[in-house]
């Protein structure tokens, strides 16, 4: 028998239950990518990320609780916030990641943690024509840009906040992979945003970081700004800081574990949670 740790961190707040919850467990390279699946299907959050040491690294592996996925901003926030606090890395080191879809350098810098992520370039397309029955208002303009997402401008924080998606439907039709945004209203934030992915199992993602490597270019095409603060406009809400570095979008945010659980591990296929 084999006990493990798994983590809930609150991603992209300081005060527990906002944020996006994400689980986070640090495992050796044996640990088999089914037992990884089958944990974030139990924890189901938008993310559970997986932490494999490698000397002077860290790799890691991102699981909704459907599939895994590439990149994901609130799981590298959360694990970077573990290996802080667990001691890992001090507070001046840096962390090196290596996640399938890019190397990322996480570093702390005071009460905040900074990820630099890979730029998402964006391409214009035509307003999709069931885009109002399937999220409930006409964007402005769109946007595609990788792994699938569709990016839809509003004119007003009020569209974002309204939108109704149909889920089912957006599955079907090419938005399953949908970030909404707008125009910041008031001086505390820049834009706003929503973000919706069915086709990954995850209705409405409560903070999306990884949607800040498509949105920052965005609003630096649309501002001529390079750094923005940016507010997310879910149940929970979620307040990132960030900064285009040519290529690279500097995504800040604040975190906070919430619970860790201990895992009895008895083999590949058996697991009981506490």
């Amino acid at each position: 028998m084999n006990e493990k740790t798994i983590y809930q961190v609150d991603a992209f707040t300081n005060t527990p239950f906002k944020g996006n919850p994400a689980g986070v467990m640090i495992v050796d390279d044996k640990f088999p990518a089914e037992m990884m699946q089958n944990l974030a299907m139990e924890m189901n959050l938008s993310e559970t990320a997986f932490i494999i040491p490698n000397e002077n690294e860290f790799r890691i592996r991102y699981f909704t609780p459907t599939c895994e996925v590439p990149l994901c901003g609130q799981a590298t926030l959360a694990s970077a916030h573990i290996i802080y606090e667990l001691g890992l890395k001090k507070e001046d080191e840096s962390i090196a990641f290596k996640a399938e879809g890019a190397d990322l350098t996480i570093s702390k810098q005071g009460d905040w943690i900074a990820m630099n992520f890979p730029a998402y370039p964006l391409q214009d397309m035509e307003i999709h024509a069931d885009f109002k029955a399937s999220v409930g208002f006409e964007p402005l303009e769109m946007y595609s840009s990788m792994y699938d997402w569709v990016i839809a401008v509003a004119d007003s924080e009020a569209a974002i906040l309204s939108a109704t998606p149909d889920f089912e439907r957006m599955k079907t039709n090419g938005l399953g992979e949908l970030m909404i945004t707008a125009k910041g209203e008031q001086p505390d934030r820049d834009f706003v945003l929503r973000v919706f992915a069915p086709s990954s199992g995850i209705s409405e993602d409560p903070v999306t970081g990884s949607a800040h490597c498509a949105l920052t270019p965005l609003w630096h095409m649309k501002t001529g700004k390079v750094e923005f603060n940016s507010l997310q406009l879910s149940k929970r809400t979620g307040r990132l800081k960030v900064k285009l570095l040519g290529g690279r979008v500097e995504i800040k945010g604040q975190a906070i574990t919430v619970f860790q659980a201990h895992l009895k591990i008895y083999d590949s296929r058996k697991s009981i949670s506490e």
